[in-house]
């Protein structure tokens, strides 16, 4: 007869065994994994390669993540560098519960019939990848986290639901190419929190239960229908909303302000109409708000002064005419005024606007002002970009414009603008644009901009300057990186609806690298764009010369400045000094009288675009 003793010694050696065999079966299942990967990308590898398979167990390894029995319940290989089919074999990782493989550049479809077998699964994100195909993950019952954003997902999402919603927290469905009604889609999901949609097809109308939710996102789909004012319930527990690029229509209901901790509301380009309701002022936590390309009424509500919080207003594209509103000038808060695309003809000085203490954007630009520019601007010490283009100003710009310390974009760009550039401009040594195109300025180029070492971006093309071409010049752009510097540490540094008007303005689609950024650019990535732009970090994909001053490692701008001259009547030989401005990518010199041949010294610059004509027909040397 067997003793109870033997039976369990026994007995725990049976479970150790097993327990080796689970632990041992996990690290199988990542070693095939990572065979699969060094197979898959030859040249660029994450963590993954530097898993050592002699180790008895995988809890110590990169990415991997184990519970207190040993299983491997983690696997994060966002950023791995991985190419690309996506492995088949998760399920095997029986104990998994958050899998992660965001920002790689895995393709073809996901492996439904895999990952549905991972019944424990509870955080998913697949983002920023390749992946095709359509989302069906039904069978992750137990899910509280999904991100598939950025890939290139199409199809309808309804067989997810509500299959998926029990335990769903946040779901991230944006920039994919998904479709369908999403009137009801959610309403089994009793405890979700967090849903974004945007830039996507779904049709239908508004969800109704927004309100229950911290955030909800659906821009740059085709929703239709109007909000109405059972959306905002007592309650309402909305902190961001997000409706931009649809077509929605009708008023916005004052029962917006029983969202107490709203924070942030996008409406841009819509069809709302009529007033913007009073209500709004109730808000007294919202941030930003966006308006823009919709039909308001031009009467801005005074009680809009209350939200005392407000740093972010954008009014452009609303038809508004006559004198910009004094309400505008109560916001003491604001650093943010975008009211471009309007029809104002006056009143920016009597507005308030110039005597707002935190103000660091004000873009009027494409209105119908006439006159001088105001030499009040000036005295904005905080102002970042003053933006006035496409209006009819006219006299010379103000030297005083030099005092503007803080500034890193001016465009004044096709106004008629007079009178020669001001040697004032030299001042701001943390100017990255200077758009001075499309007006009627003469005289020299001022050696002086030589001083503005952030000046990356210059366009001084089709004006009636004269001289020649200063060999200061040459110094500008030389230093950029205490202005990237101020922006990577600014939390404010925000971007909204007119940046990509901006950079299509700004950064000259016609000529590549530029052009890139016009076959990648939606609504929505083109803030990050801009973030990256203001913060120094490269955002095309070409013009890394290592010779250039300006780069310093592989996350800071290496070039893609450029220089447009062309239009002008410029004289004289072009300065060989030319050829020491490494971050150059763009030399636009043409339509001007220059004289004598093309400097050696150019031949060093990493350009992807020369133009330059000579009278006399004079030929480039070398």
């Amino acid at each position: 007869m067997t003793s109870p003793l033997l039976l369990q010694i026994l007995s725990l050696l049976l479970v150790a065994g097993e327990a080796v065999v689970i632990g041992s079966g996990d690290k199988e299942v990542l070693v095939e994994l990572k065979r699969f990967l060094v197979v898959n990308n030859e040249v660029n590898r994450g963590g993954y390669d530097a898993w050592p398979e002699s180790d008895p167990t995988p809890c110590r390894w990169s990415g991997v993540s184990c519970d207190v029995d040993g299983r491997v319940a983690s696997l994060n290989l966002t950023g791995s560098s991985i190419s690309g089919l996506a492995f088949g074999n998760f399920s095997r990782l029986s104990a998994l519960t958050s899998l992660d493989l965001s920002d790689n550049s895995i393709i073809g479809a996901i492996p439904t019939g895999d990952l549905n077998q991972c019944s424990g699964l509870v955080h998913l994100n697949l983002s920023h990848n390749l992946i095709t195909g359509s989302l069906d993950l039904s069978g992750l019952t137990k899910l509280r986290v999904l991100d598939v954003s950025g890939n290139r997902l199409e199809g309808g999402v309804a067989g997810n639901f509500p299959a998926m919603c029990t335990d769903l927290v946040m779901l991230d469905l944006s920039n994919n190419m998904l479709t369908g009604n999403i009137t009801s889609l959610f309403d089994g999901c009793a405890r979700l929190e967090v849903v974004d949609l945007s830039t996507n097809n779904f049709t239908g109308e508004l969800w109704p239960g927004v309100a229950r939710l911290r955030l909800f996102s659906a821009a740059e789909n085709f929703l239709t229908g109007s909000v109405p004012s059972s959306t905002f319930p007592d309650g309402c527990g909305l902190q961001s909303l997000g409706l931009s690029a649809n077509q929605l229509a009708g008023e916005i209901p004052d029962s917006v302000a029983k969202c107490t901790n709203l924070t942030y509301m996008s409406l841009w380009a819509n069809r709302f109409t009529g007033m913007i309701p009073a209500a709004i002022g109730e808000l007294a936590v919202l941030e930003t708000l966006i308006l823009g390309s919709n039909r308001f009424d031009r009467q801005i509500p005074a009680e809009l002064a209350n939200c005392t919080k407000l740093q972010f207003l954008d009014l452009s594209s609303n038809m508004f005419g006559g004198d910009v509103q004094g309400t505008f000038g109560k916001l003491v808060s604001l650093k943010y005024l975008v009211l471009h695309h309007n029809n104002y003809t006056g009143g920016m000085v009597a507005s308030g606007v110039p005597r707002l203490p935190e103000l660091a954007r004000l873009d009027l630009s494409f209105n119908k002002f006439t006159g001088d520019l105001p030499p009040e601007v000036a005295d904005m010490k905080s102002l970042k970009y003053l933006l006035l283009a496409g209006n009819n100003f006219s006299g010379e710009i103000p030297p005083e414009y030099g005092r503007l310390a803080e500034l890193q974009a001016m465009d004044l760009s096709n106004n008629t603008l007079s009178g020669g550039i001001p040697a004032s401009i030299g001042n701001l040594t943390s100017l990255l644009w200077l758009m001075l195109s499309g007006n009627q300025l003469s005289g020299i180029i001022p050696p002086e901009i030589g001083n503005c070492a952030s000046l990356l971006w210059l366009n001084l093309a089709d004006n009636r300057l004269t001289g020649k071409i200063p060999s200061e010049l040459a110094a500008i752009g030389s230093n950029p990186g205490p202005a990237f510097a101020k922006n990577r540490n600014d939390s404010s540094v925000v971007a909204g609806s007119g940046e990509c008007q901006a950079m299509k303005r700004w950064i000259p689609a016609n000529y590549p690298p530029f052009s890139f950024l016009y076959s990648v650019m939606t609504w929505e990535n083109c803030r990050s764009i801009w973030d990256r732009i203001l913060k120094g970090h490269e955002v095309f994909p070409s013009c890394t010369n290592l010779r250039s001053p300006v780069r310093s490692n592989s996350n800071t701008f290496s070039c893609n400045g450029y220089v447009l001259l062309s239009g002008n009547f410029l004289s004289g030989e072009i300065p060989s000094q030319i050829g020491r401005m490494m971050y150059l990518s763009l030399l636009n010199l043409d339509n001007n009288r220059l004289t004598g041949r093309m400097p050696l010294e150019i031949g060093q610059l990493p350009l992807v675009g020369l133009w330059c004509d000579f009278q006399g027909g004079a030929r480039p040397s070398g």
